[in-house]
């Protein structure tokens, strides 16, 4: 009897340019209120956190930017799926806005950092991150080459 193929989905969605734009703080795990096919997509692993966002919009915190690639239900079109960047609400405590607000105030910036898919819900880590200017990103790029021809030379 020939066995189902099984198909590795990711614990969690990561963005790697967060690190790279920003220099990163605090971080903080707040829920998503999402719908059913955003469920779905995030479980798959269709969704890029590139260029996304947070903002505070009448003391409530929203994930602007975002790409949720969600299937269409179509008959005719195996596979069709569309691209959704609506906002979507963060859940998070009143004294977590307020701290997240205060460091808005002092010009850091709300970025996601990783999307958690591995258990009953799905959860968002943001963090609190003042951005790098371009000489900042080439010093970035510069220890890491050290230090991976450090560990070339060492093994």
């Amino acid at each position: 009897m020939a066995g189902k193929k099984s198909i590795k989905k990711p614990q969690a969605i990561i963005n790697r340019r967060a690190r790279f734009d920003y220099a990163l703080e605090d971080d903080l795990v707040v829920g998503l209120s999402l719908s059913g096919p955003e469920v779905r997509s995030a479980r798959d692993g269709h969704i890029q956190l590139k260029g996304s966002y947070v903002s505070i919009h009448n003391g409530e915190l929203w994930l602007n930017n975002a790409s949720f690639s969600m299937k269409l239900n179509e008959k005719g079109q195996p596979g069709a799926r569309t691209i959704d960047t609506s906002p979507r609400k963060l859940l998070a405590h009143r004294k977590q806005i307020d701290v997240l607000a205060s460091s808005k105030q002092n010009g850091m910036s709300i970025v996601p950092t990783k999307l958690l898919t591995a258990g009953r819900y799905i959860k968002l880590v943001i963090a609190v991150g003042k951005g790098k200017k371009h000489y900042d990103k080439r010093q970035t790029i510069k220890k890491r080459d050290q230090s991976r021809e450090a560990k070339d030379y060492k093994s």
